[in-house]
């Protein structure tokens, strides 16, 4: 099968899963020669579900799991951390995401090169899917996109924060704000679609939960399971992208240079060390590669790998809550840093900085970081997505403004495209 084909196959094929109530579409985008052996798998429809809210929500998806010996497909909010540590962030959140969401697929096929696989569900779903029309939704939404913060809030936030890290409290904290449109009306498919095109990334997905969508173009693996290695690959250091080739080269060796963002990779890299080797064997925990400089379609990133061997006496779920919610999006020492989030920050972050993915009938298992993410409600059509930016006693706080902007340029390209 040609290239051609296998992109009209996960046109079709997305716009056939999108139909069913529940939904999991991941696509890596072409990376998977580096990040796994699928390059999409597509699940939808269900045959068990499950709804968890904090409080025992670990424990119940680790019955789940127990009791389904399956592929399993779902979501992990980040205010999971409430019942990992003695938190509780009181900040609204008008999304309504469940705390944790898991479902067992009716249908799941999985496209890897230029091959097509039905892992679950009958043969005859090819046949419904190639004969999908795709229908091209090339309206896109101009919305009003408002921020909880203006830029001079965020500036002082930031100035506060750094008093925290020089009294001691923290080394580094990630900062997020909200941007947001009431009273959107979107195409959500068409809105992902859309975002992909201009920012494709290894770990992008859509996930529908019935009248709640994700649409995400992050580059960002939380954990990954393979046999019995765990693997973390946080990402701390953001450089913009250029046109021009050989600016655009000065900028990747500038990041690949830069003593902030160097620091903030490494404190990062120490504080999932330290989180991998309560589920590791012991002396295993490693770092494979520190500091590497990846190259996405809007940025580029400073990405570093820790991997462990996991303990046989660890559930491979405790392995997940071992580590959740991940360093580069927390802070260091984590729990201080969790605590001065839930105080500054002025939106409950939700499915933001969580993880969706997937664990396989043999206990692996792929999770991403839910950030250069939309989130959408289509019953009380409110639209959210967050960005943030690690600060340290050394950022400039407007500087760390502007990287949040970046970050969010796909985002907003796509959202706010008449105006453009």
């Amino acid at each position: 099968m040609t290239a051609a084909q296998i992109l009209e196959f996960k046109e079709k094929a997305i716009q056939y899963a999108s139909s069913f109530d529940v939904c999991c579409y991941l696509d890596s985008h072409h990376y998977q020669d580096r990040y796994g052996k699928h390059d999409c798998l597509i699940a939808f429809g269900k045959s068990k579900e499950l709804y968890e809210c904090t409080g025992k929500a670990f424990a119940s998806l680790k019955s789940f799991a127990d009791a389904n010996h399956d592929w399993l497909f779902g979501l992990l909010s980040y205010d999971l951390k409430n019942e990992i540590e003695s938190l509780n962030d009181q900040a609204e959140n008008q999304l309504h995401f469940p705390d944790l969401y898991f479902f067992v697929p009716l249908n799941l096929i999985s496209v890897s090169g230029t091959e097509i696989k039905v892992l679950k569900g009958s043969m005859t779903v090819l046949e419904e899917i190639w004969a999908v029309n795709i229908v091209k939704n090339d309206d896109l939404p101009t919305l009003d996109i408002k921020s909880k913060l203006t830029k001079e809030a965020y500036i002082e936030t930031v100035h506060r924060l750094q008093q925290h890290i020089k009294r001691g409290d923290i080394y580094e904290i990630n900062f997020c704000q909200e941007f947001f449109a009431e009273n959107a009306f979107i195409d959500p498919l068409a809105v992902y679609q859309q975002l992909t095109k201009l920012s494709p990334t290894p770990f992008s997905g859509f996930f529908k939960l019935n009248d709640k969508y994700v649409l995400s173009a992050t580059p960002e693996r939380f954990l990954t399971k393979r046999g019995s290695t765990l693997t973390s690959q946080p990402i701390k250091g953001t450089a913009k992208r250029s046109m021009d080739e050989g600016e655009d080269a000065a900028i990747k060796l500038a990041l690949q240079r830069n003593k902030k963002e160097l620091a903030e990779n490494v404190m990062i890299v120490d504080l999932v060390r330290n989180d991998l080797t309560k589920s590791a064997v012991k002396g295993t925990v490693r770092v494979d590669e520190l500091f590497g400089i990846y190259s996405f379609p809007q940025v580029h990133q400073m990405i570093s790998s820790i991997s462990c061997e996991l303990s046989p006496e660890v559930h491979f779920i405790d392995a997940i809550k071992n580590t959740f919610p991940m360093g580069s999006m927390t802070g260091a020492p984590k729990l201080r840093a969790m605590q001065l989030i839930d105080q500054y920050e002025q939106s409950k972050r939700g499915i933001y900085s969580g993880s969706m993915g997937y664990i396989t009938p043999d206990r692996d298992f792929d999770f991403n970081v839910i950030i250069r993410t939309i989130l959408y409600n289509s019953s009380n059509k409110y639209l959210s997505f967050q960005v943030g930016s690690a600060i340290t006693y050394e950022a400039d706080a407007v500087l760390e403004y502007e990287e949040c902007l970046l970050k969010a340029s796909a985002i907003r390209k796509v959202l706010t495209a008449k105006r453009s």
